[in-house]
């Protein structure tokens, strides 16, 4: 079942009024992906504009590197979510993949070094076994350290497998809060070329979108895959804006701006909607169903998209209907306490993370196989 019903759920673009309040859980508009790997770069994130942050331990962090990494941003997150942050940038981490020898030990330290919300974007789902297995395996990490401030899902849609399946992973439920469209991995596992246009990306656009929207979810569109504030960024971010996505990654804070303005309706725009809403308000007082406006005929239907843009929408309560907690404001780079403990790879196999983590694995396996192919038939990265 779906944390959230269908309908639930005001997707579209944020209002005037939404983007500039302040205070309430983080927008999505402009989500920038950050390197896990220098504690600068991290803390300077907070400043770029971007509505939300993903720290990526995943593709932006070699092999070799990945248990300094987890570490430093561990410790990096100790004191950013330590306390309340003004700005309200919502906090995401990109962990490796399930099945590689690090997901867990990334969930594990992430879910440990602070008690703000958080969020993991998790890479690469194939179906909707993986998000029982994090499911498990929260429940038992967040037991064992007693946190109480949410951690949320999002799950990347990132193959030809997760793609012929997204509508039973929308339907995951759990901590699940959005998807998101990762073009790269995507590409490759469909053989289409990175320099494909957004357009001949449509099929695979409306499918995840309307996965979403089935179970609201928030849905976000993988980054463009140039670093440049060029026409074809503000042309793809256009174009998913205009088929009904919340907002979209990049890469590169220069994109943050143009993706942001994309994602945000203007004074006129919300000033229509208003006038709609008003005058249907005012035919449903008479009686009627439906009236006209500057020669458009206004029902119910047309009411629905108005009310995306007149008012702030669900999406910008962490893309829930659902509230969550509040906003965090940013605090000063620190290090890692001394009395704070991040799993390396040979504490996690023992004491408290390695009990949870165990209890975990072993209790998500009957779910896992239920809801999975056999695992012969499974790729990893």
């Amino acid at each position: 079942m779906s944390g959230n019903p269908a309908g639930q759920h005001d997707g579209g673009r944020i209002t005037g009024d939404a983007a500039g309040s302040g205070g309430g859980a983080h927008r999505c508009r402009a989500i920038l992906s950050v390197p896990a790997t220098e504690e600068k770069r991290i803390l300077r994130s907070f400043d770029r504009g971007a509505d939300e942050l993903v720290f990526d331990l995943e593709d932006a962090v070699a092999p070799q590197r990945k248990d300094d990494a987890r570490a430093l941003l561990a410790g990096v997150l100790a004191g950013i979510l330590a306390g309340p942050r003004a700005d309200g940038v919502g906090v995401s981490v990109r962990v490796n993949a399930i099945g590689s020898p690090w997901c867990h030990l990334d969930i594990a330290a992430c879910v440990a070094a602070g008690g703000g919300p958080l969020s993991l974007v998790i890479p690469k789902v194939s179906d909707a076994g993986d998000l029982a297995f994090v499911e498990r395996l929260l429940d038992g990490v967040t037991a064992a350290v007693g946190r109480t401030a949410p951690v949320r899902v999002q799950a990347l849609i990132e193959s030809a497998q997760s793609l012929s399946r997204v509508a039973e992973i929308a339907a995951a439920g759990g901590r699940l809060e959005g998807l998101i469209l990762g073009y790269a991995d995507l590409g490759a596992s469909l053989g289409r070329a990175p320099t494909t246009p957004p357009q001949r990306w449509l099929y695979v656009q409306d499918q995840v979108l309307t996965a979403a929207r089935a179970h609201g979810l928030r849905a976000i569109d993988g980054p463009y895959l140039g670093t440049a504030d060029d026409a074809g960024l503000r042309a793809a971010a256009e174009h998913a804006r205009e088929l009904g996505y919340d907002g979209k990654w990049v890469i590169h804070p220069a994109q943050i701006a143009t993706v942001r303005e994309t994602f945000t309706a203007g004074a006129e725009e919300v000033a229509h909607a208003r006038a709609v809403l008003a005058a249907l308000a005012e035919a449903h007082r008479r009686g009627a169903g439906a009236v006209g406006l500057d020669g458009e005929m206004i029902d119910e239907a047309l009411a629905v998209a108005a009310r995306r843009v007149a008012r702030p929408r669900a999406v910008a309560t962490g893309g829930l209907g659902r509230p969550q907690a509040a906003a965090w404001p940013i605090g000063r780079p620190l290090s890692r306490p001394r009395s704070m403990t991040v799993p390396s790879s040979a504490a996690a196999s023992s004491g408290v993370f390695g009990g949870a983590m165990l209890t975990a694995v072993s209790g998500s396996r009957s779910s896992r196989q239920k809801n999975t192919r056999p695992a012969t038939s499974r790729s990893r990265g």
